[in-house]
């Protein structure tokens, strides 16, 4: 339990990545990620979802603690948010850049824009309760939760 005053008390569980964009770019995960999900493991059940769009992400993640859910639907915004909430979206941390990761990070007890360099769709930053300049600061907040106190509180 993470207590934000005036903001929320956190009980977070699920951390789900967006991945192109967020913890990867291009189709190859950026390198600081597996040491960050080696640790947020022993404490974190860690979610990728993802269109795949360079096909890479299973093989990319081998070996990675984490779980894997590829999108299918025509309406990836209305599938994230919906994979978000079969979780329950107030044990979920979200991370994501684009347009389709708006409504995801708007239903997560905690919702993080991603800033990094493929930039960040203007709708998801507005949905967002924190931005970050990277994946691997947005993972940190979650080992150093002090962090998060120290944004998020009023």
């Amino acid at each position: 339990m993470i207590e934000i005053p005036c903001f929320k008390n956190l009980s977070i569980t699920h951390i789900v990545c967006d991945y192109n964009g967020t913890i990867a770019k291009d189709g190859t995960v950026l390198p600081q990620i597996k040491e960050l999900f080696e640790q947020l493991a022993k404490s974190y059940t860690l979610h990728v979802i993802t269109s795949d769009t360079f096909g890479s992400v299973n093989a990319q993640l081998v070996g990675y603690a984490t779980q894997i859910k590829v999108l299918h639907t025509d309406d990836h915004t209305k599938e994230k948010a919906a994979f978000l909430m079969a979780l329950g979206a107030e044990q979920c941390a979200a991370m994501g850049n684009g347009n389709n990761d708006k409504e995801m990070l708007s239903a997560a007890a905690v919702g993080i824009a991603i800033l990094g360099d493929e930039g960040c769709s203007v709708q998801t930053l507005m949905s967002a309760d924190i931005v970050c300049k990277s994946s691997a600061d947005a993972l940190a907040l979650f080992l150093e939760p002090k962090r998060l106190i120290a944004t998020l509180r009023r």
